[in-house]
């Protein structure tokens, strides 16, 4: 495989901070123990809370820029790149720091907000995530159409695009997968959250007929369902529908990846489910299972990107995920690797 920057991600880089805290924290703030939500208002003072009552442990974070560290992980040497949009601050020095370090080119836009964070509050092996998107939200198309950024696109062959980047930056979405369709190189994105399709649905059918290949959860799949009158909260089913969605590119068959924790991964393609066990971990190795599904995501690509059988592609998402589940966010140790 060619050490080109093969794979490009775009979305909301930010700042994790992670912190182990009592149900009542959540009761607070009316949060759900595994959900992932945008800060409101209300929302606002958790920052603080965390930073004065609890121990934090900080990672580089955002659901994109995760997923894309951890195909370098298991990728050659300048196999990724990733863009988003930082504040210029400290937080933003962490995160290309983190991300260089791990190997991927990172391209941020800089604006004069801080660098958006994410507030990852565990309780019992659960997350429940808030993000605070602040320079994260503020990303534009001028960026992207930069030659310097352009030319990233231009020599990509993979795009992963996590669904976040709905909220705010849907022309440099369909700006990225219109030029995928066009010169039939691999579009993918992630349903990200519950909340988008209920809220952004009108965005993501835009997208969806450029789909190749789309991510998300249980709670994700169901809530898309709702949101197109499914009539159905059967996994299996709704991977069915979205997989039968039109498409722009026919050249290869879309894709529908849905993980279900510890139950078997659902896939849809050609009018076919199959599922995928997952891999065997004790409920007692877990640490927390923030970054869990952005890992699964990346183990996944780094062997898309090198055309290997789509069955160890589902492996290396389980390899990654399950190393990540053992340890405090989304991480990924230099001294684990697994050959594919």
């Amino acid at each position: 495989m060619s050490t080109e920057r093969i794979l490009l991600g775009m979305g909301n880089p930010l700042l994790d901070m992670i912190a182990d805290v009592s149900k009542d924290m959540l009761t607070k703030y009316n949060l759900n123990a595994n959900d992932s939500i945008m800060a409101e208002e209300k929302h606002m003072p958790i920052y603080e809370e965390l930073k004065n009552n609890y121990k934090i442990t900080y990672v580089a974070g955002g659901a994109t820029q995760n997923s894309i560290r951890g195909a370098q992980w298991l990728l050659p040497p300048n196999s990724t790149s990733f863009i988003g949009s930082v504040g210029k601050d400290d937080f933003a020095k962490a995160l290309e720091s983190a991300s260089e370090e791990d190997g991927v080119n990172v391209q941020y836009m800089y604006n004069d907000v801080p660098t958006g964070t994410c507030a990852c509050l565990i309780t019992d092996n659960n997350r429940s995530l808030v993000a605070n998107l602040s320079a994260a939200d503020k990303y534009s198309i001028e960026h992207l159409k930069k030659p310097e950024n352009w030319e990233l696109v231009e020599k990509a062959k993979f795009y992963y695009i996590g669904g976040f980047f709905f909220t705010h930056s849907h022309e440099s979405i369909m700006a990225v997968a219109k030029h995928a369709a066009e010169n039939n190189k691999v579009f993918t994105q992630n349903l990200s959250a519950p909340f988008l399709p209920q809220f952004y649905s009108n965005l993501l059918d835009e997208a969806a007929p450029y789909w190749d290949i789309i991510f998300g959860n249980e709670s994700e799949a169901i809530a898309f369902a709702d949101s197109h009158n499914y009539g159905t909260k059967d996994v299996k089913e709704i991977a069915l529908k979205m997989a039968a969605i039109e498409k722009v590119n026919k050249s290869r068959s879309r894709i529908v990846v849905i993980t279900q924790g510890a139950e078997p991964t659902i896939v849809a393609r050609d009018g076919k489910v199959t599922e995928y066990p997952v891999y065997d971990l004790e409920k007692s190795a877990i640490v927390d299972s923030n970054g869990a599904g952005d890992a699964f995501v990346g183990g996944f690509l780094s062997q898309l990107v090198q055309d290997q059988p789509f069955e160890r592609c589902i492996d290396a998402g389980n390899f990654v995920a399950n190393i990540v589940l053992q340890q405090s966010g989304a991480t990924y140790p230099k001294n684990i690797k697994k050959e594919f």
